[in-house]
């Protein structure tokens, strides 16, 4: 089969979903590159953190109000408020230990089985479904490829998303502090930076963004307990394609990923799951820093 015959395989729709998927996965990925970046900390319960940003949003559509967007942003806000908790509580004391690193690591993984049972206790272990908003709640067709238009809000979103987070890192004082801090934490709280509070803010930031992630996937999957699990996995993958801590190499990487995933499977039965790692460990042979690197970048 030559290049003639596998590109009418590959269809507008197969693109867009794949963009769709990885600006979803894009959030995930940016506010977990983020914590790393500043914090120094692998937060395996970001994936749970996605999950609740479905549930929350779902939890206001069915029991609060009938406004999606009003439970995206309320969805997205309460998951960074549980992520601003978690470190405060709990991860926050580690941050001096000689063993800090494998503590947060076996904390945030124990955080992952917490909030697991507690969605299943609240929830129960059935998937839900959401509506999408009546807005988008159409087709788009181009071609011979029809996709929902849904899709390529949540994609607009994740690029101003992409926008403001550059803006607000590289142009704002906040962001200079993340950006100073991230470099040296000793000489940043000798110059006065209250660096626990600066570290709880970027675990919020970092937290809301994989919630608004879980919220905008609402209407395009099931939400199920089971929802982050995958997730957590192509965001790690995604960080190491693009660069630990690079706001820019999450969101190449996410959209790398999101595109192979949706191509990936015309081509190789397995390709959803093969592709990503394949070109994970290509990034760590000939570039293990990553495509890009560094916060701000």
């Amino acid at each position: 089969m030559n290049f003639t015959t596998l590109v009418p395989l590959i269809g507008i729709g197969d693109i867009v979903v794949g963009l769709s998927l990885g600006s979803r996965l894009f959030l995930i990925a940016v506010g977990l590159s983020l914590i790393f970046g500043v914090l120094g900390v692998l937060n395996f319960a970001h994936g749970a953190l996605y999950m609740l940003g479905a549930y929350f949003a779902l939890a206001v559509t069915t029991s609060v109000v009938d406004n999606f967007w009003l439970a995206v942003v309320i969805g997205a806000l309460a998951v960074g408020v549980v992520g601003a908790l978690i470190e405060v509580a709990t991860i926050r004391p580690l941050y001096e230990r000689a063993e800090g690193e494998l503590d947060q690591l076996i904390v945030t993984f124990g955080f992952v089985l917490i909030i697991h049972e507690l969605v299943r206790f609240i929830w129960g272990s059935q998937p839900y479904s959401m509506d999408t908003p009546a807005l988008f709640d159409f087709s788009v067709t181009v071609g011979a490829s029809t996709f929902s238009a849904y899709r390529i809000l949540v994609i607009g979103l994740a690029a101003l998303v992409m926008l403001s987070l550059w803006l607000f890192i590289t142009r704002t004082y906040f962001g200079s502090l993340v950006r100073g801090t991230s470099s040296d934490r000793e000489m940043a709280s000798m110059l006065g930076v209250d660096v626990p509070r600066l570290y709880t803010g970027v675990f919020f930031l970092g937290s809301v963004l994989a919630g608004l992630g879980g919220a905008l996937s609402a209407p395009l999957q099931s939400t199920s307990p089971a929802l982050g699990d995958q997730v957590i996995i192509d965001a790690f993958i995604i960080v190491v394609i693009g660069g630990l801590g690079s706001m820019t190499g999450a969101f190449v990487g996410a959209m790398i990923i999101g595109l192979l995933q949706s191509i990936g499977p015309q081509f190789i039965a397995a390709g959803h799951i093969a592709i990503p790692f394949l070109a994970m460990v290509l990034v760590l042979l000939f570039r293990p820093e990553g495509l890009f690197g560094g916060i701000g970048e």
